[in-house]
């Protein structure tokens, strides 16, 4: 098992305790959850538990937690259908469009959303950011952006896996049928670099995303879940 503590931070929660490989056979996880609540006893605490299962929940129930987010893992094959969609790489003049559709789009989000330029920048900075996968599809006529699709490629997975890292439509386009074809143009980049199987994570009450995923032909693969621990 792999825990990691992170904190004390700002915001709602105080302390993020993250699990990995949870073993909840020999009640590791029950003993290790108390343990890290008692040397981090103040302000609120999020558990997140990668992959859980019937028995790192019951743990995390144990210790005080109450579920309240899943992130799916979903994956398919490829290559997939052709999006038909005309797009092209990401540039630094982008940058600043970029982070205005994604503030819109994701204002919601507890991670997405607030994006700075400087975050971005530094995201950029990762040795896997290719700009080239960055995928970016304009208006016609205003030439605005209107949405793009942000690869990640896991080099190191046994075999290589190609991530939507990042999707996204501005609201004011919403409507129009573009989320589907502009997956595709993701998962047709990522297919290029020779990979055979994609993967993105989705909020699992995201009913109209998860629709569209499902009709691209994705399927889970896992789920990740967020507890929160209010002291």
């Amino acid at each position: 098992m792999e825990l990691t503590v992170e904190g004390p931070n700002p915001g709602e929660f105080r302390w993020t305790i993250l699990v990995d490989d949870a073993n909840t056979a020999d009640g590791a996880l029950d003993e290790t959850l108390q343990q890290t609540l008692a040397a981090n006893p103040d302000g609120a605490v999020q558990l997140w538990i990668r992959e859980v299962d019937d028995a790192s929940d019951a743990a995390a129930t144990a210790a005080g937690f109450v579920a309240y987010r899943d992130l799916w893992q979903l994956r398919c094959p490829l290559p997939n259908t052709a999006s038909g969609l005309t797009t092209r790489a990401f540039t630094e003049a982008d940058l600043e469009e970029f982070v205005q559709v994604n503030n819109r789009a994701f204002r919601w989000h507890p991670e997405q959303g607030g994006l700075t330029a400087d975050a971005a920048r530094t995201t950029m900075t990762e040795d896997w950011f290719n700009p080239d996968g960055f995928r970016l599809h304009h208006h016609d006529e205003s030439g605005a952006l209107i949405g793009y699709c942000w690869t990640k490629i896991h080099a190191d997975h046994e075999p290589p896996l190609g991530e939507i890292y990042v999707i996204a439509i501005d609201p004011s386009q919403h409507g129009r049928g573009l989320g589907k074809p502009m997956t595709l143009a993701g998962l047709e980049w990522l297919s290029e670099q020779g990979l055979e199987h994609g993967m993105l994570y989705v909020e699992s009450d995201n009913d109209p995303a998860n629709a569209t995923y499902a009709a691209i032909g994705f399927s889970r693969h896992h789920t990740d879940r967020a507890y929160r621990l209010e002291r």
